[in-house]
């Protein structure tokens, strides 16, 4: 494809910085579709696996100035880069969000300097009005192999904060944890094929079932910790939790029954903090588990920090609510009674 776009504007003479798309079926066979003069959101991709600045080149080239090289052999692939394109608008619907961004954190680099990558023209109290796309940022994020660009754009998107608005993170992030999407099995029917009800929210499995019941009890084992203004509380505490389990037919509360003890003699109202917990769901869906969990959560912070048996996990402490609170977690937002 690369070969035929290079062939392409060779052929037409054309100068200036362009995108050549192409569509390509299940035998891997590639077909023209069309050629934009101009750069796409894509751009950023470009820019990541190549190390050029595309948009340089195309001033440079409007400018009558010569390219940083005219030798093709020297623009080479390095890595993997991914693209989400945050948006506020309605993941179930698809239909445009409006408001002011009451809270804006943009997500920064994780395992390497630049490994992630926001082009946004918005900060925290900007309006996204209806007079102009509701596109809020080509979030864009690299590796040196596809495993490592998915995990880095799954941190990332744990670690992005947008309140005032309804935004799309929830499906971006579902859809770049699917096991189809890692192995590259994706077609223009994905949504289709994955969400046929359409895209509710993260559905629990046993694992994240039993991930945001003792991240949301240690959530609030602090919380008390900390409305009691006291670093001496009880090593130990139970909780029912109901969590909300997204269904077809509407949302069913899934009961768990959380235990959790205090590694340490008193609860730190800052920072880390390690439990030992117990998990059992009464629907017997899903088994008893015991783990060791530490957690980090800063104050006035709402990204938690959670190191789990099975990975590192980030959860966003969102609003207190009358029965509970609300969590982000895996990019859907669960209400926690």
């Amino acid at each position: 494809m690369g070969e035929q776009a290079v062939a392409l504007a060779r052929n037409v003479g054309y100068n200036s910085a362009g995108t050549v798309e192409f569509l390509v079926d299940k035998q891997r066979n590639f077909y023209f579709l069309e050629m934009n003069t101009r750069l796409q959101v894509e751009h950023p991709i470009t820019e990541y696996i190549t190390g050029f600045d595309l948009v340089e080149e195309m001033i440079r080239s409007a400018s009558g100035l010569e390219l940083t090289t005219k030798d093709q052999s020297k623009v080479e692939i390095n890595g993997w880069a991914i693209e989400s394109r945050v948006y506020a608008e309605d993941p179930e619907k698809y239909l445009p969000s409006i408001g002011t961004l009451s809270k804006y954190v943009e997500p920064r680099s994780w395992k390497t300097e630049n490994d992630v990558r926001c082009d946004s023209g918005i900060n925290e109290g900007s309006e996204i009005s209806m007079y102009y796309d509701p596109m809020i940022c080509k979030l864009s994020t690299h590796g040196p192999t596809r495993a490592d660009a998915i995990a880095t754009m799954n941190h990332a998107l744990d670690q992005y904060l947008i309140k005032g608005v309804t935004h799309n993170i929830p499906l971006l992030r579902d859809v770049v944890s699917s096991s189809d999407f890692a192995s590259g099995r994706i077609t223009t029917a994905f949504l289709d094929d994955h969400y046929p009800h359409g895209f509710k929210g993260h559905k629990l499995t046993s694992e994240t079932a039993e991930q945001l019941a003792t991240a949301s009890a240690a959530l609030q084992f602090i919380r008390q910790a900390r409305e009691s203004y006291t670093h001496v509380a009880s090593r130990s505490a139970s909780y029912v939790l109901l969590l909300p389990q997204l269904q077809p037919d509407g949302v069913h509360k899934l009961e768990a029954r959380v235990t959790l003890t205090l590694d340490s003699e008193t609860v730190s109202l800052q920072g880390a903090n390690t439990f030992t917990v117990s998990t059992e769901f009464t629907n017997g869906e899903y088994a008893s588990t015991t783990n060791t969990l530490k957690v980090v959560w800063d104050v006035d912070m709402p990204f938690v920090e959670i190191k789990h048996a099975s990975g590192d996990l980030t959860v966003q402490f969102l609003d207190p609510l009358p029965l509970g609170f609300r969590v982000q977690f895996l990019g859907t937002k669960f209400d926690i009674d």
